[in-house]
């Protein structure tokens, strides 16, 4: 089941890319809901998180957890909040949020709408702490 997640793996989709790996992929959220949200997935095409192996779950989380200690060298927060919705793509994916307060993973608030210039800005930063 393609989905835009699918077509930024394959290169079709432009993304800010902060980390990959043969089989998994983070990048910069381009709706955040703080600076540094960052999506992070398996590149296999698979909907729903629980259905993949068992193996390849572990080594989504052990990516995840690598992304989540260069983001919080990267971005100023007391946490890294980790939350998995799974509604809006039809592709597995964890949010790695930098977290001040419990706010800060509330889905319901206004999403920060930031430049191209900001994201690359950001993307750099986490980047270079991993």
């Amino acid at each position: 089941m393609e989905s835009i997640f699918s077509k930024i793996v394959a290169g079709e989709i432009p993304a800010h890319k902060v980390a990959e790996s043969v089989q998994y992929l983070a990048f910069l959220d381009v709706n955040p809901l703080v600076e540094g949200h960052v999506l992070v997935i398996p590149k296999i095409e698979i909907d729903y998180l629980f259905d993949m192996e068992s193996d390849e779950y572990v080594g989504l989380m052990m990516f995840a957890q690598i992304v989540a200690k260069g983001l919080k060298k990267a971005i100023p927060c007391n946490r890294i909040g980790l939350t998995v919705m799974g509604m809006e793509v039809p592709h597995a994916h964890i949010h790695l949020i930098p977290m001040n307060s419990m706010d800060d993973m509330n889905f319901g608030r206004q999403k920060l709408n930031l430049s191209e210039e900001r994201l690359v800005e950001i993307a750099d930063l986490i980047r270079e702490k991993l």
